[in-house]
């Protein structure tokens, strides 16, 4: 026999020995896992924090602490983890890596994916949509591919807001023109109602109600009501109605429009709510400021600025039951987190400045307000005016 044939002849021998000492293994471990004698490794617990914020991208920085059952040297090194985040059912992120290498008992595994921030404005609508409430799901699995079995293992947990719940008011709040044309006060605001409308995939609308009343002998014209609304100073809508408004003497007025905020701000806002630079981490100020034009009885028309209907309320979200991180970032704001990923309204600025001069509704003798029955219904009579000029844009 050759020296080729001799060196062919060891090859393929020593082919079949490793072919059937890996056929031994497989067998080996395949029938010690049926026996109960190995077991497949498992998520034991899992943490998500957020990372770096950019324009585009948010980093979902992911712990994955993987259980393994199984005494050094079974061999578990072919393990894969994967990983999902889901916001009302929305996929905002997913990872996972493969090769992982498990030691025995628990072991910290760091992961990191990118959040597209355009997936923001679909989430925002499913949240509005669902009565403010967000369902977080967490999911994540732990494959052996040598014993061909996958773990699962889930987390989930709800945030929920209360953007509007505050602007609903029965407080009387004078408006004062402030000039030498007119007495002060003009008018009085008696009660403002504020809903969300039916939102679209680029509109948020707000729907609002104003019950006015007007103490003068004369009636006095509302040509035009304005709004601006911002969220951590991004503006999300500004606008104006479309017709006026026109109050009789001693009588009430109903006035009724909608805001449209603007869906496509919404990634540029998110930036903002991470930023603990800018009010806290997860934590914004919503704004919305009011002015109306007035038609003096002289027929003079003045811009009045409604600061006294100002609205100002905080959003907070603990989207990954971060606890301490944000409850501390709001502390140092003068913030009432606590931590649970609700908002309960607490940090609603509507603290007395705005009340009337008589603490209360106007209610003298013939000034009556709130009569309810000098209503007009034309609040579909609303321009919108959105400016174009806030930067990204998207939720």
């Amino acid at each position: 026999m050759g020296l080729l044939s001799v060196l062919a002849a060891l090859a393929s021998s020593k082919r079949r020995i490793a072919l059937v000492a890996l056929l031994v293994v497989v067998g080996t471990v395949g029938g010690a896992f049926a026996a109960g004698a190995i077991g497949v490794p498992s998520v034991a617990d899992m943490d998500n924090s957020f990372g770096n914020v950019t324009n585009e991208t948010t980093t979902v920085e992911t712990d994955l602490v993987i259980s393994n059952p199984n005494p050094v040297g079974v061999g578990l090194d072919g393990v894969s983890v994967n990983y999902t985040i889901a916001m009302n059912d929305i996929r905002m992120a997913q990872g996972g890596r493969d090769g992982v290498t498990v030691s025995t008992g628990n072991a910290t595994i760091p992961l990191e994916t990118d959040l597209q921030n355009d997936a923001i404005p679909p989430w925002w609508v499913s949240h509005i949509r669902n009565g403010e409430r967000t369902r977080v799901d967490i999911g994540a699995s732990v494959t052996s591919d040598l014993l061909g079995q996958t773990v699962d293992f889930s987390r989930s947990r709800e945030i929920q807001t209360d953007l509007l719940g505050e602007f609903n008011s029965d407080e009387t709040r004078p408006v004062n023109a402030d000039s030498a044309l007119t007495d002060d006060p003009i008018l009085y605001v008696n009660e403002t109602r504020g809903e969300w409308g039916s939102v679209s995939e680029s509109e948020t609308p707000i729907d609002m109600t104003f019950t006015v009343y007007n103490p003068n002998l004369e009636p006095y014209a509302i040509t035009e009501i304005g709004y601006d609304v911002t969220m951590n100073g991004i503006e999300m809508a500004s606008g104006n109605t479309a017709e006026g408004y026109v109050i009789p003497s001693r009588s009430t007025e109903t006035i009724e429009f909608t805001t449209d905020l603007q869906n496509r701000h919404l990634d540029e806002w998110w930036v903002t709510h991470l930023d603990e630079e800018v009010h806290g981490h997860q934590v914004s100020d919503l704004t919305i400021e009011f002015y109306a034009v007035v038609e003096l009885p002289s027929g003079g028309e003045i811009t009045v600025p409604l600061d006294a209907l100002t609205y100002e309320e905080t959003i907070e979200t603990d989207i990954f039951d971060e606890g301490e991180d944000v409850r501390d970032a709001n502390a140092s704001e003068g913030g009432d987190a606590d931590g649970s990923g609700t908002d309960d309204g607490g940090d609603t600025a509507d603290d007395g400045d705005n009340t009337s001069d008589d603490g209360g509704t106007v209610d003298g003798g013939e000034n009556t307000s709130k009569s309810g029955d000098d209503t007009t219904d034309d609040g579909d009579n609303t321009t919108s005016n959105e400016s174009d000029d806030g930067g990204i844009i998207p939720l």
